[in-house]
């Protein structure tokens, strides 16, 4: 059973920035790809970046510029550095390992 622990959300003004960082346990966390969904309400969650176990990231489209994903296996951590936050990157972030999905970090930007 894999276990995430996701931490680093919070309440930022538009234009700050926030880190956030998902642990993974259980696993062989170098073997899965891995990243970061979102879900604003009354919307559908969606991608914001994911990261191959090679490294390779891939980026949503409202994101892209902004924010950069990486992973430290040897921490089985991956971070979600996001700069330039607006109002619209408002929501729960979800991070997930393979299928393994973590209880999701609220992030709110005030305009």
């Amino acid at each position: 059973q894999v276990q995430l622990v996701e931490s680093g959300g919070g309440l930022v003004q538009a234009g700050g920035s926030l880190r956030l960082s998902c642990v993974a346990s259980g696993s062989t966390f170098s073997d899965y790809a891995t990243g970061w969904y979102r879900q604003a309400p009354g919307k559908q969650r969606e991608l914001v970046a994911a990261i191959t176990k090679g490294g390779i990231p891939n980026y949503g489209d409202p994101v892209k510029g902004r924010f950069t994903i990486s992973r430290d296996n040897a921490k089985s951590t991956v971070f979600l550095q996001m700069n330039d936050l607006k109002p619209e990157d408002t929501g729960v972030y979800y991070c997930w390992v393979g299928s393994y999905w973590g209880q999701g970090t609220q992030v709110t930007v005030s305009s």
